[in-house]
Formats: structure tokens, sequence, C-alpha cells
């Protein structure tokens, strides 16, 4: 457990230097638990979410495919002329967008398809992206929590309970909607110096034609569809019994046997980098998690609450939000969840603990670039860009944006269900 502990952590530690790339940083840190056999192998290939890569690998390969029509600089010029250049628009459409879809599609997918969009749109306006970037990150984490496919931690919760769809969005939407108005807000008035649109560029942007942007009209027609109908398939998959990345893996599958682009260009187009990054540190979450390091945490909560109510409420919902900020929301969740159906069990099954795990893992998931699944794919497609989104760069808004989510998601709490 100390070894494993001490690989995950030194391993950060380097990440947040930036002075080596993450992706080598978590494939070695991989390959140490597994030398050192702190996990065997076929723990570490269990420990691996193959759901979230298939999904990553899905989209992104849908999104170089349908890139070269020229649809995304369409979408952009579009969002460029709706908001007139105005950068309280552009950041409230965006953001809004951004959690809409992160509610009813998923967050990770949201933010796949919401870059490449900004990227252009911001290269249109000539402004910096990454703020636009960053604050489309923390919405999606937000939005996410909102409904019970919006966030991987809801998914786990929910295959773990009973809890319906609409029980869901009924306790949990109200608190996401306030952080997302607040969060928002304070985003926008960090940001706003950066985000300042020259009259000439605000112009240019209103005088383009975004029927110009289209470059390959049959190729549009022949894949555009697909994707449109592969998002639409997201909101019914937990209904038809579908896993993300069936859907994802299928649309990219149809899209690349109607197109005419080279397999091989189609296939060069996926972030590789983002998914290496996501195996090793899937490896040496399982290895925190197979030596139990995980559980001791999480279960260090019954000891210190000591059975009360109000303490176990709020200790699950900030060790929830530390742990998911540190790990990741996804493997933290599953560890939680033993502990919380104890807890709960012994309160008479009162579901104001779920409640908890899930503000906690969601709103976490903001606190560093590694702690969401969305986090590391939005980074990895701006490093591909050549504007990376630099570790303690994230940590100085993150951190903020969970501790404010948090002190409200604790007065939500106390309101509410104490």
């Amino acid at each position: 457990m100390a070894l494993a502990v001490i690989l995950f952590t030194a391993a950060l530690a380097v990440i947040a230097t930036e002075r080596v790339d993450r992706t080598k940083v978590a494939l070695i840190g991989a390959c140490l638990v597994l030398l050192t056999q702190t996990i065997e192998q076929d723990a570490a290939i269990e420990a691996i979410d193959w759901n979230t890569l298939g999904l990553l690998a899905g989209m992104m390969l849908m999104v170089k495919v349908t890139e070269p029509t020229g649809v995304y600089t369409w979408l952009a010029i579009r969002a460029g002329q709706l908001s007139r250049g105005r950068p309280l628009a552009i950041v409230v459409s965006l953001a809004t967008t951004t959690a809409v879809l992160s509610a009813f599609l998923d967050n990770l997918t949201t933010v796949l398809l919401m870059v490449p969009i900004t990227f252009l749109l911001a290269d249109a306006l000539d402004i910096d992206p990454l703020p636009l970037i960053i604050i489309e990150i923390l919405v999606s984490n937000i939005g996410g929590t909102a409904t019970l496919i919006g966030d991987p931690p809801n998914i786990l919760i929910a295959g773990a309970t009973d809890l319906t769809f609409v029980e869901f969005i009924v306790n949990l939407a109200p608190i996401a909607a306030l952080a997302f108005v607040i969060v928002t807000a304070g985003l926008y008035l960090v940001y706003r110096r950066q985000l300042r649109v020259a009259p000439e560029a605000r112009k240019r942007v209103m005088e383009l034609d975004p029927a110009r942007s289209i470059e390959d009209l049959d190729e549009l027609k022949r894949t555009v569809p697909i994707l449109i109908g592969t998002i639409l398939l997201f909101f019914a998959h937990q209904a038809l019994h579908i896993e993300p990345a069936t859907v994802a893996m299928t649309g990219a599958t149809v899209m690349l046997l109607v197109s005419r682009q080279a397999i091989e260009k189609s296939l060069a187009g996926i972030e590789w980098p983002t998914l290496f990054f996501f195996v090793g540190l899937f490896v040496m979450v399982g290895a925190l998690e197979e030596t139990g390091a995980i559980d001791e945490v999480a279960e260090g909560i019954a000891s210190v609450t000591a059975g009360d109510r109000s303490a176990e409420l709020l200790g699950i919902a900030w060790t929830a939000a530390i742990g998911s900020g540190i790990v990741d929301n996804i493997p933290f969740t599953a560890a939680m969840i033993p502990v919380v159906e104890q807890l709960q069990g012994a309160n008479g099954g009162d579901d104001a603990y779920w409640w908890a795990l899930a503000l906690g893992a969601c709103f976490g998931g903001n606190a560093t670039l590694v702690a969401a699944a969305a986090n590391v794919a939005a980074a990895g497609m701006a490093a591909r860009a050549g504007r990376p989104i630099g570790f303690i760069a994230f940590l100085k808004i993150g951190l903020p944006v969970t501790l404010v989510s948090m002190l409200l998601a604790t007065g939500y709490i106390t309101v509410r269900y104490l």
C-alpha cells in the first residue's frame, strides 16, 4: 500500500512540474507498479476503464472524420455571429450549451464536441481559446452533476441503487444549476480581460458567410447525419441497455464505412497520448484500490463521524470531493459506494447519503486536471492544437471553483437533508 501511494504521489508531483509529458509519467508509473508487483497484470487490465477509452476513441474518430467538411467552422462562425462578438454573450452561450449537453449527453462526450468548435470560434474572434476551454471543462462537470447519465460517478451510484432518473434530477439539478450560475459569473469576471474582442475582429466575423466554410458538401451529407444520430442515441443508451462506448464505436465504424477519407488518416486523428495517459492513470489507481489505500481513506469516515448523521453526510461529500480531486472521481466513487451502503443501511436507507456522495464526487472532478475524464480529454485536445493547459494553471482555477461549489453543496445538504 505504501509503495502504491508513494508512486502515485510521485507521479502527480512530476506531472505538476510540467517538465515531463504527463503521458510518459503515467506510463512509467504504471510500469513501476507492475514491475514491483504492487498490482498483478490481470488486475491491472481489469482496472482499466475500457468504456471510457472506447467512448474517447469513438468520439475522437467521428470528430476527425467530420472536421474536413467544415461543419465545425460553420458552427463557430454562427456562434460568433449570434453572440455578436460580445465576450459575455460568448461565455454564457458556450457555458450554457456545455452544461446542458453534459447533463443530458455526458460531460466527456460534450467536451469532445465543444473543444474543436471553441478553438475555431476563438481563432475567428482573435482571442485566447484557453479561458473558454477551461470554462467548458468546469461547467461540464457541474452540468453533469444534475442527472443520472451526466457524469460517470452518478452512473456508478445508479448502478448500485434503485434511484431513478427523476430522483437524480429532483435532488441534484437545483444545486447544480445554482453552482453553474455562480461559477460561470465568477469565471467571466476572472477572464474578462483575456476575452476582449477587437472591433475589427467583431466586424470581420459578422461579415463572414458561414456557408462558405463548408468545404466538402458531399462528405458532410455522408458523415454529419451519422454524428447527429450517434448523439441522439446517447440520450437513449440507458433505456436501450447499451454502453456509451458501444454507441460511440458503432457510430465511428459506420462513419468510417461511408466516408471517402483514407482510414489511416482518420485513425491518425485519435488523441493517442490522451488514451495512453488514461491507461497509465487507471493502472496506478488500480494499484491504490488493489492494495486497499482508497478503502482506508473511505472507511476512515465511519470511524471519525462516530455515527452522527450530519457529520456522515458532510464527511462523505467532502471526502469524495478531496479524494476525487487527487485520484479520479470514477474509481474513488467505486471505492466509496460500499462504505456509503453501510452508513446508509445503518440510517434506515436514507437516500441523502447518495446525494452527498454524488455532489462530492462530481464537484470534486473540477479540482485538478486529472480529477475527471472530461478534464484529461479536453487537455489532450488543447495540447494537440498547440495550446496545452498546464497542471498548475488549471489547479489555480479548478481548486477555487471546487471550493465554492462544495460550500454551496454544504449549504444545500444542510438545508435540505439535515
